[in-house]
């Protein structure tokens, strides 16, 4: 459950990304359905903070750049990105593909870093988006790893929307997919949330926490190429195994 006020500040900044122009008071409340008192009281306490600031006199408030260098220092030194980034531009590289590490969050796979094909027609995401465990390549692979117990109390809280024909409806058919994984060693997912977007993913386990990798990209390319995709990425998953523990394995 959100806290109100939490989500309401995120709001907030995620309202001046779209809008990208100084808000009044009046549009903030508009915009956020929120009263006109809670807003003047939020935006005080941000430009009180350094996190806002008036324009000029009943011009409007626009954010300063003050959450960017508190968001640019925490990137800086965020362990695992900054151990595994390198093979994440690697494996786009390889791949030609878009490569995504993520784990799960809640009911949730979330987006950690990304890092773009450079092909024109390519999968596009941001490091902290969220995407649906159950029709998520990752979500899968990581589902994969967890214990029996694990998965029943787990697979109990998940939604099973269907976005397409090939989601797993059900909690059965999500583990009968993770059987499969565990044995072939990555996952599938081949239009599970959107027909034309497909990927392939492998579990790893850092810092005694489950993380994942994935290719995705259009699905008629990843079609093709999933066995290559698949190869690549279990050559990067030993190279990343290997960093961590200290040693070298070739990735060819």
């Amino acid at each position: 459950m959100d806290v109100k006020l939490v989500a309401r500040t995120l709001d907030l900044f995620e309202l001046f990304a779209t809008e990208q122009r100084p808000l009044s008071l009046t549009e903030l409340a508009r915009l956020l359905n929120a009263p006109m008192s809670s807003c003047l009281a939020l935006a005080r306490t941000l430009v009180s903070r350094g996190y806002l600031y008036e324009v000029r006199k009943r011009g409007g408030y626009y954010p300063t750049r003050r959450l960017q260098q508190l968001a640019s220092a925490i990137d800086a030194v965020d362990p695992i990105v900054e151990m595994l980034h390198a093979q994440l531009v690697e494996l786009r590289d390889v791949s030609g593909e878009t490569a995504v590490l993520g784990k799960i969050h809640g009911t949730d796979v979330v987006y950690l870093d990304v890092v773009e094909s450079d092909k024109a027609i390519r999968y596009t995401r941001k490091p902290g988006d969220l995407r649906p465990l159950h029709a998520n390549s990752i979500g899968k692979a990581i589902f994969s790893e967890l214990s029996a117990n694990a998965q029943q109390v787990l697979g109990s809280q998940l939604s099973f929307e269907r976005f397409t024909d090939a989601t797993a409806k059900d909690l059965a058919a999500l583990i009968e997919q993770a059987a499969q994984v565990k044995t072939r060693g990555w996952s599938i997912n081949f239009g599970e949330s959107a027909p034309e977007l497909s990927a392939i993913a492998v579990a790893l386990e850092i810092g005694g926490d489950l993380y994942g990798l994935s290719v995705v990209g259009p699905t008629e390319r990843i079609r093709r190429d999933h066995e290559t995709h698949a190869k690549t990425l279990q050559a990067v998953k030993r190279e990343i195994l290997a960093l961590e523990n200290g040693s070298t394995v070739s990735t060819d």
